[in-house]
């Protein structure tokens, strides 16, 4: 038993027991592949997948526990590196987040400026991903931390914690009808085409929930996946927004205006996202001090 045995175990699982992709993924052969799983299984002496053929279609129920054990092995193997990385080199290193364009666009560019400050000698690479893609790389271990509104609390195998609430906005032309109204209500708000994130994104289904609980069918002309380009399109009169509050920018966005709405929809909770039981680095932990104490649109 080897550890590229164990990693191709954890890759099958992965690339859904495609082997092409398996091999693919560890720049490896696909007979090289399917070599090491024999050899594994003769070992063992067990059936680990369930076979048609020379396909695989999934996991027996030893090999289920099997990946279970693995999972754990490969992961300890990596916290020992963290702690070999930590004790051999405090302040270098890499640090990987994913995030929606929400959160990297108007909630994080402080933040990892103070980051900046603290740890020059700390790479960051940034993923901007959707909800369920940051899930992903958060139980693969591509990224050390994820930040999103969506799916988060939803995963067993992550650790979860709430950063800051939020609340949808209105946004409008200048001078639009709207703009006269003290507070305008879902009614009128729906007499209006409308231009708002795209389904899974960005509290989207709070926006549906709050139409539908008074029975009205808002007309979404068009649907975008972040704010910057819902702006654009009400900038050019094709419908009004609804935005996350803390992506309008007064200063920046001189030609609309943000209409006191956010008592008509539901409060949305961004959270931060680690995999148990990984190893973080001093600054990985540092980072998220940093997220908690200076919550950009938090309530």
């Amino acid at each position: 038993m080897n550890f590229q045995q164990l990693r191709i175990v954890r890759e099958t699982v992965r690339q859904n027991f495609n082997l092409t992709n398996v091999a693919n993924a560890l720049f490896t052969s696909q007979s090289g592949v399917s070599k090491h799983l024999k050899d594994l299984e003769d070992e063992l002496g067990l059936d680990l997948y369930v076979r048609k053929g020379k396909r695989l279609l999934g996991l027996t129920e030893p090999g289920k526990e099997m990946a279970v054990i693995v999972e754990r092995i490969l992961q300890e193997t990596a916290n020992l590196k963290t702690l070999a990385d930590e004790y051999n080199g405090q302040d270098t290193g890499e640090l990987a987040i994913a995030t929606t364009h929400t959160q990297a666009r108007y909630t994080l560019p402080t933040i990892i400026s103070e980051f900046r400050k603290l740890y020059p000698r700390v790479h960051l690479k940034l993923y901007q991903s959707g909800p369920d893609e940051i899930v992903q790389l958060l139980r693969s271990g591509k990224v050390d931390i994820g930040i999103a509104t969506e799916a988060l609390d939803q995963e067993q195998e992550l650790t979860v914690f709430p950063l800051y609430s939020w609340h949808h906005s209105v946004i409008v032309p200048r001078e639009h009808p709207l703009t006269l109204l003290e507070k305008p209500d879902l009614k009128q708000i729906a007499s209006y085409p409308i231009i708002t994130y795209h389904e899974g994104f960005t509290g989207r289904s709070k926006v549906e929930k709050a139409f539908s609980q008074q029975g009205i069918e808002p007309d979404i002309v068009m649907s975008a996946l972040d704010a910057d380009v819902i702006k654009s399109y009400v900038e050019l009169g094709l419908g009004i927004g609804i935005i996350a509050s803390m992506a309008f920018d007064p200063n920046r966005d001189k030609t609309l205006q943000m209409l006191d709405t956010a008592h008509l929809f539901d409060e949305n909770i961004t959270s931060i996202a680690l995999k148990k039981g990984r190893v973080l680095r001093e600054y990985v932990n540092r980072f998220i001090q940093l997220c908690s104490v200076k919550p950009v649109g938090g309530l």
